[in-house]
């Protein structure tokens, strides 16, 4: 048994490796848990007492020459490693590259319209309260926005909320700063809606602010009338009344689409007309509120869904392809 010790060690010193498979293998072979070496420790107990000694001293060269051998092997794997790569921080293989999402897209084209005419991008917490998603907008407790079928509440007794409108983040401006005031306020807002083809849970609004002394709805017109020029290339709006708790008169602002196609077709329903956004000047309530004076200031206010915006510009069918992360979708906004 010594004899074949020795015979294992001289194979050990002599052992060269050319890949990594090859020196798993030898690992493998020494010092596996059906290995030489553990097989050479369960014999031990079987050698005779007078031959204890130098068996126990040739096991532990044997050993000793197995450890020393992968860790020269180890060594000598990294060198080549390193010797065969040039340059360390070089990828190891080509990078796709991203792109960005379109619901970014038409977000930062809309806020790039704004500030070309003086409007500030202002941001908010997604988690609020009763005050700033309801009662500071003037919307009272009986509206059904605060009914749990439309809300997600995350608290009650105080009421803690997901926003359901980034309106919320006009009102913590407003209490921080004084007119003028002319901000855009873009995120990410959530109510609680089946989720089909045409609505979901989770989307995106970007609305706008403008409060200074004599702000007049003719104001309003021409800011809507630069917005739809500027990113639909289409001119021609109407203003039909509607109610918005925090805004008196409210306005639905619907583009002239055109009747050019089939899609045209569908999607005003054949009118050629296309409701974008809601808008309206700014209710006296709120300006008490937030403790500016609505005798001193006037303003306006208005928001858009950019999911929809986005749907109309790259006549996108199904408002779920924003969240499913599909690549086949994804790269199509590579060039953009």
């Amino acid at each position: 048994m010594i004899e074949k010790i020795e015979e294992l060690l001289t194979e050990v010193n002599s052992f060269n490796a050319t890949s990594k498979e090859e020196i798993e293998n030898f690992r493998i072979k020494y010092n596996g848990k059906k290995g030489v070496l553990n097989d050479f420790f369960e014999k031990f107990k079987e050698v005779p007492n007078d031959q204890k000694k130098e068996f126990g001293q040739k096991i532990n060269s044997l050993k000793q020459a197995v450890a020393g051998k992968l860790e020269d092997l180890k060594d000598a794997s990294q060198s080549a490693i390193i010797t065969e790569k040039e340059d360390l921080t070089r990828p190891a293989f080509p990078l796709d590259l991203g792109s960005r999402h379109p619901i970014n897209l038409v977000k930062n084209r809309i806020i790039e319209i704004f500030k070309s005419i003086g409007f500030a991008v202002a941001d908010g917490p997604e988690i609020e309260d009763d005050w700033h998603n309801f009662t500071a907008l003037n919307l009272p407790e009986y509206h059904p926005a605060r009914d749990m079928q439309d809300t997600f509440f995350i608290e009650q007794n105080p009421d803690i909320l997901l926003r359901t409108h980034t309106s919320s983040v006009q009102i913590r401006y407003m209490e921080e700063n004084q007119p003028p005031i002319r901000i855009l306020s873009p995120g990410r807002v959530f109510r609680n809606e089946a989720i089909s083809s045409r609505s979901h849970c989770i989307f995106h609004q970007i609305e706008g602010l403008y409060i200074d002394e004599n702000v007049s709805f003719a104001d309003l017109k021409q800011t809507i009338q630069f917005f739809t020029t500027e990113l639909f290339g289409k001119s021609k709006i109407r203003m039909r009344p509607s109610y918005f708790p925090f805004t008196e008169p409210s306005a639905e602002i619907d583009v002239y689409w055109g009747l050019n196609s089939e899609t045209d077709y569908r999607i005003t329903k054949g009118t050629g007309w296309l409701e974008i956004m809601g808008c309206g000047m700014v209710d006296p309530a709120v300006l008490k509120n937030v403790n500016i004076d609505s005798e001193k200031y006037s303003g306006y206010a208005f928001g858009m869904g950019i999911e929809r915006i986005t749907m109309l510009l790259y006549q996108m069918s199904d408002i779920r392809m924003f969240f499913e992360n599909d690549i086949r979708t994804l790269e199509q906004f590579k060039s953009l």
